[in-house]
């Protein structure tokens, strides 16, 4: 079998796997990070366990990092009362990018990992199948529930040659969500393969497998090989090698080929990260912010050669430029070999071990800006400033850009070659300082709630009958950025959902609140790929607190679709994809037979409006049918807790 086969047959708990097919996997690790985490443990506390039934959960705080007020301290406060509670193990503010700390730390060849984070497939440059899903199934998966999701289809991507000095593995990343397209990975797993794997270091490979959740894959994986022991050796980990490839005759769905030796480097132009093209052949734009950083590049190698083109220089007048190490392990390797001095010299400001301008959390860039970031994503409003835009770029890349104020290549600044003699280190330092390890026993731990913490809603189930006011339609590629903004105004309300609702569609509908108020089950109509990007389940939960029953849309994201289905809400999609246009903004809608519709997947819409009947699928698998009729997974288990 190829690798991934192997990891699901060994965690297989039910089904066949076929593609397409419905899998119930056992988990053995989880993690959250802080902005989602809330709702992840609010739901915890109410499936009435004593201890988290996985081999190992990790609760980060790296997300939630600026308090300008009481409510994120207050979060973080209750994360670490959860954490002693439940039996999690608690990475503190400070300490670093759940990805970064993770697959350094706690990763394991062979594992299953999942998080409510969408680029918790990160990890898959250490062999183990990481899945990134809505923080309801993570608190499943604490509970001892099975992970179920549709049997993915797996493509072996084949990598040959080596990168050329002056290029790195995010402009491969770039080159391949191009290839792919942000919804060309939907229902797949990219498993690497080929020579070229021997030229690729473990944090090279995590760019790979992180920029993979752009194409909408449900993960990405990398063998277990020489590679991944040096690393896992490196951390002091060396214990934790096994090795994992795929059988010389391993069977593949499809299977992408890349040249590594062909890459050149590149950017994604705004707003999608598939729109990439060669930094050479895109408009040499002005810019006035670069960001070098994130989970995607803010490794020790991906910032040393950033500071290797900046050394000399000083940004250019016109530039704000940021750099956010990934680690504290990172941030301290970057003091003693001097790049950091580089950074403070070159006008950099340094920002604390987090995810910062990423998702949002300050940082924004000037009204109609351009902002060259090396971060996986540049949809529109993503960065906190809607009439941006936004690059995507290696870190080389990026620290050209700062030096000469233009969207730049970095041997425009530097020899490629010296940028070739950067390596990882043969040794990490060792420090689990900000790593806070749960006591044996925690039923006497008191949870903390500050005031803005609030239960999870209630909701009730489907009705079989349902009239419904069309409160939004939307286009292509809908992000959940764009249903559920992040910035700090709107992140620091997400444990509390009647205020966090207020914000829906702000930023493309300032008074979609008040209108799905006065609508009747509000329905929401978009077109390809909606709920792309962040698997935020506040982008499903927000409108359902406001009332809304169903999306219909060309196609549903992967992991939204997840959401949707988790917190009761109908995903349906067009038959026949013109009949898009024939639904409008304000058309009262009627749903009839939906219990039948749950069994059939077909569902016939009756448009009051226009009197027109559209046909719509319901693919749903059984499990998913009866998550929809009892009004989401909450509901699913405390009925049968009952």
């Amino acid at each position: 079998m190829n690798i991934t086969r192997q990891i699901l047959a060994a965690h297989l708990v039910s089904g066949t796997m076929t593609a397409g097919e419905e899998i119930a996997l056992h988990v053995d690790q989880t993690l959250t990070q802080d902005a989602l985490g809330m709702l992840c443990y609010i739901a915890l506390e109410s499936l009435g366990i004593e201890r988290v039934k996985t081999e190992l959960s990790v609760s980060y705080v790296d997300h939630n990092l600026v308090y300008m007020d009481y409510k994120n301290p207050d979060d973080h406060t209750y994360l670490r009362t959860i954490a002693q509670k439940y039996g999690l193990v608690l990475s503190r503010a400070g300490n670093g990018i759940c990805h970064l700390v993770h697959l350094g730390r706690f990763s394991k060849p062979g594992k299953i990992l999942i998080g409510n984070d969408s680029h918790t497939p990160s990890a898959g440059a250490a062999g183990m199948l990481g899945i990134g899903v809505g923080g309801i199934d993570v608190a499943a998966a604490m509970a001892g529930f099975p992970l179920r999701l549709s049997m993915p289809k797996v493509v072996r991507v084949r990598l040959t040659g080596a990168l050329q000095a002056g290029v790195s593995a995010k402009d491969a990343a770039l080159y391949l969500v191009g290839q792919i397209g942000v919804a060309g990975g939907k229902g797949k797993v990219l498993e690497y393969a080929g020579e070229g794997l021997k030229n690729l270091t473990v944090p090279q490979r995590m760019t790979l497998a992180n920029m993979g959740a752009e194409t909408g894959a449900t993960s990405s994986v990398f063998p277990s090989d020489d590679v991944l022991q040096a690393y896992l050796t490196a951390n002091g980990r060396g214990a934790d090698y096994v090795p994992l490839y795929a059988s010389d005759d391993a069977q593949y769905d499809e299977e992408i080929k890349c040249c590594l030796s062909d890459i050149r480097p590149m950017t994604a132009l705004p707003h999608l990260p598939d729109h990439v093209c060669p930094i050479d052949e895109a408009d040499k734009v002005a810019v006035d912010q670069v960001y070098i950083g994130s989970c995607t590049n803010s490794s020790y190698s991906d910032l040393r050669r950033a500071a290797l083109v900046l050394k000399g220089h000083v940004a250019a007048p016109n530039v704000s430029l940021v750099v956010s190490p990934g680690t504290r392990q990172i941030y301290r390797m970057l003091i003693e070999d001097g790049s950091m001095d580089i950074f403070v010299q070159s006008g950099a400001r340094i920002l604390e071990c987090g995810c910062g301008p990423c998702v949002g959390m300050g940082q924004s860039v000037r009204t109609g800006g351009v902002s060259v970031r090396t971060s996986n994503r540049n949809f529109k409003g993503r960065c906190g400033t809607v009439d941006s835009s936004v690059y995507l770029t290696s870190t080389e890349s990026a620290a050209a850009c700062a030096v000469l104020g233009r969207l730049a290549c970095a041997d425009e600044v530097v020899d490629p070659a010296i940028l070739a003699q950067v390596h990882e280190p043969d040794v990490y330092e060792q420090d689990d300082a900000m790593l806070v390890f749960p006591p044996e026993d925690g039923r006497g731990t008191e949870i903390v709630r500050g005031p803005n913490i609030r239960p999870m809603p209630v909701f009730d189930a489907l009705a079989d009958d349902m009239q419904s006011d069309v409160v939004i339609k939307l286009g292509d590629h809908v992000s959940t950025d764009e249903i559920a903004p992040a910035g700090p105004q709107y992140v620091s309300l997400r444990a509390n959902i009647p205020e966090a609702s207020k914000s829906t569609f702000i930023r493309c509908m300032p008074d979609f609140a008040e209108r799905a108020r006065r609508c009747v089950n509000p329905v929401i109509v978009a077109g390809e790929n909606y709920g792309q990007g962040s698997s935020r389940e506040h982008a499903a939960v927000m409108p359902r607190y406001l009332g809304v029953r169903a999306v219909i849309a060309k196609s549903i994201a992967r992991i939204h679709r997840s959401n949707l289905i988790n917190f009761g809400i109908l995903p349906l999609t067009f038959e026949q994809q013109a009949d898009y246009d024939a639904i409008r903004e304000g058309d009262e809608l009627a749903f009839a037979r939906l219990y039948d519709a749950l069994q059939s997947g077909k569902v016939v819409l009756c448009n009051r409006t226009t009197g027109r009947n559209i046909s719509l699928r319901l693919d749903i698998t059984p499990h998913e049918a009866e998550l929809l009729r009892h009004g989401g997974l909450l509901n699913t288990i405390r009925c049968a807790q009952k």
